[in-house]
């Protein structure tokens, strides 16, 4: 190993940290407040409330602070998600809203693909419409 530590790095240390995932969520629901289908399914008029959420939410799921549990208790992400029609449509605009928020980003090959499986994976997870 070298002079490597023996304590493996987070994925949340190993992509910037806390200032990362607030860059990826501010690029996605930058891109969210234009989109003709994803921004009627945000009911609030500003989106700061939803952009927190997730970016603690993401934050806490690839190992960093436990923000998100401390506020809102479990995720629960299917039955929060429950009361929007999300269909193919829907999951399609989410995961290009994030991809293009992900590429912004220019993480390594490996982070960028371990992000990407876990975010396309639960877009698919919340669609609940056919």
């Amino acid at each position: 190993m070298g002079g490597m530590s023996s304590q493996e790095i987070t994925v949340y240390e190993a992509v910037g940290g806390q200032d990362a995932f607030r860059r990826l969520v501010a690029g996605f629901y930058a891109r969210v407040a234009e989109d003709p289908l994803l921004r009627p399914l945000y009911p609030d008029e500003d989106l700061s409330g939803a952009q927190e959420r997730l970016t603690m939410f993401l934050a806490q799921y690839w190992g960093g602070p436990r923000a998100y549990s401390d506020r809102r208790g479990h995720p629960r992400l299917r039955m929060r998600h429950a009361p929007f029609a999300i269909g193919p449509a829907e999951r399609d605009a989410w995961l290009a809203c994030m991809r293009a928020a992900l590429d912004d980003l220019e993480l390594s090959d490996d982070l960028d693909g371990l992000l990407w499986t876990y975010l396309a994976r639960s877009a698919e997870m919340m669609r609940n419409r056919d």
